[in-house]
């Protein structure tokens, strides 16, 4: 069974594996010496380049190299090879001068150290986290009509007003009895109010998911308004087009969304057993103040979360650009 799957491979993928296999012998070809095949690929000094570390720099960009040709590959596998001796030159030199040494060097190799660590071990509980089926994908597909079957390309106007309470009433009363969005910004001119216009052309997945289902009711000429510690916060929907998505264009990139949910749940899960049987002291100003994410700003949550835990232990709550990422549209 296997072997026939082997011989039915599409034309592209066998293209592209037989461009993996070329830029492989070439980076072993790098290394060959008389005597024997060694994986050095270059000696600086006297501390050595592997083939090894060619082939780490060009996992980065798997797309890249499976669409080049032998000389393409010969060329970047090269290109690769100069920059590492040109990196290592810079690590001997450093070395050279004892910056290794240095306070902040050191603090920066062990801040590095530690994000590379808690990403290990992000990613070895992400690994045992199981992929979405294809009953949940199709169900998250349904439950997402404004993302995906009823997807809209929206042009907005948003405009934010500096006004005290007791003003709210009549720049209400205002709004609704202007023609235009830009009718009522004269009229606040007029009248001295402080705003701020911004306008954006939105595709649904470029919309925070929290508001695009209060967003896709609206129709064209809506107008939503919203109180804020500074004023009012006015959306208005000025145009839209539909543009809907299949569920076959929409898998790939609803199966990793939700995958990326599943493994920040079991990373949090997790991290949160860990927390129950450590033992955390709060020490200097700190003391006998016990850390509350939650009432934290969420761009500081998502940044503490990254460190300590690595990227896919980003929070559940995953900006819907996120789902829809993976399909091409702009």
């Amino acid at each position: 069974m296997k072997s026939t799957k082997q011989r039915v491979l599409p034309l592209r993928l066998m293209r592209a594996g037989s461009t993996a296999v070329a830029l492989a012998a070439l980076l072993a070809a790098c290394g060959s010496k008389e005597d024997g095949v060694t994986q050095a690929a270059a000696k600086v000094n006297k501390e050595e380049i592997t083939v090894h570390q060619i082939n780490q720099q060009l996992q980065r960009q798997p797309g890249l190299t499976a669409r080049l040709g032998e000389k393409q590959a010969e060329a970047l596998s090269r290109q690769v090879l100069e920059r590492l001796i040109d990196q290592e030159l810079s690590v001997q030199q450093a070395q050279s001068l004892k910056l290794d040494r240095d306070p902040r060097v050191v603090q920066q190799i062990e801040l590095a150290k530690r994000e590379i660590l808690a990403r290990a071990y992000a990613e070895r509980i992400g690994d045992s986290v199981s992929k979405p089926s294809a009953d949940e994908i199709a169900k998250f597909y349904n439950e997402k009509p404004a993302l995906f079957k009823e997807r809209r390309v929206y042009s907005l106007q948003e405009m934010s007003i500096e006004a005290s309470p007791e003003q709210f009433e009549s720049l209400r009363q205002h709004l609704q009895g202007a023609r235009s969005l830009g009718e009522f910004a004269e009229y606040l001119k007029s009248a001295g109010v402080r705003f701020n216009v911004n306008e954006a052309v939105r595709p649904a997945e470029q919309l925070p998911m929290n508001s695009l289902d209060t967003i896709s009711r609206m129709k064209d000429g809506d107008t939503a308004v919203q109180v804020t510690p500074t004023g009012l916060q006015l959306l208005h929907l000025a145009s839209s087009r539909a543009n809907p998505v299949d569920e076959a264009t929409a898998r790939p990139a609803v199966e990793a969304f939700l995958s990326n949910q599943r493994k920040a749940e079991a990373i949090q899960k997790d991290l949160k057993a860990l927390r129950q049987t450590a033992r955390i002291e709060y020490l200097g100003k700190f003391a006998g103040r016990p850390a509350d994410p939650a009432s934290a700003p969420a761009a500081v949550v998502s940044a503490a979360s990254a460190a300590s835990a690595g990227e896919a232990a980003s929070a559940p709550a995953v900006p819907a650009s996120d789902v829809a990422k993976s399909l091409g549209l702009k």
